[in-house]
């Protein structure tokens, strides 16, 4: 966000600058989401809805776990929130006490280590490599188990990195948590962005055991419409409702029944994340090389719309190489410092071949002077 904030600073100034840093997609929403909003607004269907979402939606969920999934949450372990952020934020702050560890692979997103500190439980990094292609390893998370460590956090396929974590590491993990009484959170939000992999839910592995996060806002573009969702044992549900309650009661009305018409009208919706999939792929493939060709080490990502790129050519400090591509290249992208990501960046190929062309041409440059 702070890059963000710079690179419109310097737009407003009249600079030209291209921003690769904000994980959101570059696709409107699909005609038929936007339809079933525009007529719940007008059968004035914009009152309180149920803390835990309309029912109808929980249903539709609940069935959308068990079509794509493998999952089977009833309705009534389902609930809805204000975006997959919220759901993360209740789940922690319904399942953890200060001075609880919570075993989180790294490089991972910002939020999840600054949401489980906000408890007073203490977040603690299983790091992972570039060479494995930020694969996480059953055997690091098993090191890092203490008689404190109360919960596991996965994000799969993941942001920053887009790796995507395969069935029988998933599988290992989930005996780990069975047999070490640990509850996994799994944030799938970036499941329908899988290239080179197979997408699998961990909760198939340890249903009792996991709480699956999920939302409407990278499959569908919906980033702005704020709905996220969870299914998971009844008694986390219940716990993350009741904390709900207390906070910003029900997810938007109007927005819900926009994630309705995505999940009930699941044909329109594919059309829309196949060609979104096929696009992210293509620009994929097309930053890799890019940056690997300048001589800035870049894994290729199996799923999600980022890439992690070793920027020591630039600069051996990735806050200084990030500063470097806003000031002189006017590429805006996310130094990896917060990530646990140190001497990378972070650039979101949510965006145009046209402008991750013209990306790759402007970080060119500032290597040749």
């Amino acid at each position: 966000m702070a890059v963000t904030s710079r690179a419109l600073e310097l737009r407003r100034a009249g600079v030209d600058v291209i921003s690769m840093s904000v994980g959101e997609p570059d696709f409107d929403t699909p005609p038929h989401i936007k339809a079933a909003a525009i007529r719940a607004i007008e059968a004035g269907k914009t009152n309180y809805t149920p803390v835990n979402g309309l029912p109808e939606l929980r249903e539709a969920v609940s069935a959308k776990f068990a079509r794509e999934n493998g999952l089977h949450y009833a309705p009534e372990a389902v609930t809805v929130t204000s975006g997959g952020k919220q759901a993360l934020f209740n789940a922690f702050f319904a399942l953890l006490n200060p001075g609880d560890e919570v075993l989180i692979p790294a490089p991972y997103w910002v939020s999840y280590p600054e949401m489980v500190a906000l408890t007073g439980a203490v977040p603690v990094p299983v790091p992972t490599t570039p060479e494995s292609g930020f694969q996480l390893d059953p055997g690091e998370l098993e090191a890092r188990i203490t008689p404190r460590t109360r919960m596991v956090v996965l994000n799969s396929p993941g942001n920053p990195t887009g790796a995507v974590f395969p069935p029988e590491v998933l599988e290992a993990v989930a005996a780990l948590a069975q047999r070490h009484g640990l509850m996994i959170v799994t944030d799938e939000i970036y499941e329908h962005l899988v290239y080179d992999a197979e997408q699998v839910s961990i909760g198939r592995y340890a249903p009792d055991h996991t709480l699956t996060v999920n939302g409407a806002s990278k499959a569908y573009a919906m980033t702005g419409w704020r709905i996220g969702y969870a299914g998971g044992p009844r008694e986390v549900i219940a716990a993350m409702n009741a904390l709900q309650s207390q906070s910003t009661s029900n997810a938007s009305s109007v927005s819900q029944y926009a994630a309705l018409a995505a999940l009930t009208q699941p044909a329109e919706t594919a059309r829309f994340t196949e060609q979104a999939r096929r696009a992210y792929r293509e620009r994929r493939d097309h930053i890799v090389a890019g940056l690997n060709a300048l001589g800035l080490p870049t894994p290729t990502p199996q799923g999600a719309f980022y890439v992690m790129a070793d920027t020591g050519r630039l600069h051996p400090d990735e806050l200084e190489a990030a500063r470097l591509l806003l000031e002189q290249a006017r590429v805006a992208v996310v130094p990896g410092t917060d990530f646990a990501a140190p001497g990378r960046v972070r650039l979101s190929y949510a965006t145009s071949l046209e402008s991750i062309g013209e990306v790759l041409r402007r970080i060119a440059g500032v290597l040749e002077h």
